[in-house]
């Protein structure tokens, strides 16, 4: 079985109830969930062997993160118990007209104070066979950002193949650097890149010509092109370059695919209309965790692309950050079944 690797921070997730505003609010829902780890939920759900690293707070509230995770058959081994908190988030989750809105308190969290040095990375990639790493996790401090990049360089060392999520987040970079400063190096050594539009261009300073993400509710793959291939030449030990497209026709409507370039075919995904979304965060995730799957599963670009899309696009049924799909309900979409029958 193949063995996935995730590196990153599964946070508290604090959410008015319904489509409630914080304001409104008296309560909150609680889920457990974060880039990365949601990617190893995923994964583990699918079947593999999947693998989540962190530094997690020793105490009651980072005991519950870790059982969400072992829950769900992700291996917790090399978690380290150890920083002040557990880093929090907290979602008020819009509708049509009204997006979400997220706020971070995640300062001093396990993972911002965490080291290079702290982790055997040699040791956990012995006999691994993916690693896979957000921008979310250099965002947090200087510390995550070298503990990432070790990751990477080891990794390499021992012949694992190395993903990211470009995952730009603009309310993270608070630590005087920016991610043109930090990203190029960690990226530099991943042979798959994921990213959208806006962690093109917040990035690297790529963007495609005549696209806005907020207008418009269509989605052109191909208008997407240029950026990957200039994503590629940047970076040239990645074989393969990908970003999701989604047309926001409003908070609950929109429309969902993607594209991969691997260096000489532009791959497109179907597209999927998602009429009523029910939980949005995740998406990418969802995606990521998919097309990991795809490429170790099938041999075949499109095919893993159109299963990462369908999963994705079953996520946004689902409420939480993870998506808790089997790997026969997403072939089942693939198919072109998307009536939602009872399953009796």
């Amino acid at each position: 079985m193949k063995k996935i690797v995730t590196f990153g921070e599964i946070m508290l997730r604090l959410s008015p109830p319904g489509f409630k505003r914080f304001s409104q609010t008296y309560q909150f829902d609680v889920v457990y969930g974060g880039g990365e780890s949601n990617v190893a939920v995923s994964l583990a759900n699918f079947g593999l062997d999947s693998s989540f690293v962190s530094r997690i707070p020793n105490n009651d509230i980072g005991e519950c993160a870790i059982m969400e995770l072992r829950k769900r058959k992700v291996n917790t081994n090399h978690i380290l118990r150890a920083g002040e908190r557990l880093g929090i988030y907290f979602l008020e989750t819009g509708a049509v007209s009204r997006g979400s809105k997220v706020i971070y308190d995640r300062a001093n969290s396990g993972m911002a104070t965490i080291e290079a040095g702290m982790i055997d990375w040699d040791a956990i990639f012995k006999d691994a066979d993916w690693f896979h790493w957000t921008g979310i996790t250099p965002a947090l401090s200087q510390g995550a950002a070298d503990a990432c990049l070790e990751a990477i360089e080891a990794a390499n060392r021992n012949g694992v193949t190395v993903s990211t999520d470009l995952n730009y987040r603009k309310k993270l970079w608070k630590y005087g650097k920016a991610p043109g400063d930090i990203m190029p190096a960690l990226v530099s050594g991943c042979d798959v890149i994921l990213g959208n539009e806006e962690d093109a261009e917040k990035h690297f300073g790529l963007h495609p010509q005549g696209v806005d993400v907020t207008h418009g509710d269509s989605v052109d793959g191909k208008a997407y092109l240029s950026v990957l291939k200039q994503l590629q030449a940047m970076f040239p030990r990645a074989k393969k370059v990908i970003t999701t497209l989604r047309g926001s026709i409003s908070a609950s409507h929109n429309n969902w695919t993607g594209v991969l370039y691997d260096g000489e075919t532009l791959f497109e995904a179907p597209s999927y209309e998602i009429t009523h979304i029910v939980d949005r965060v995740g998406g990418g995730d969802s995606f990521m965790a998919g097309l990991i799957y795809g490429l170790l599963t099938f041999d075949d670009d499109q095919q893993a692309l159109n299963f990462a899309v369908a999963a994705s696009c079953l996520k946004h049924t689902i409420k939480g950050d993870a998506n808790l799909v089997s790997v026969e309900e997403v072939e089942k979409l693939m198919g072109g079944d998307g009536s939602g029958r009872v399953s009796r």
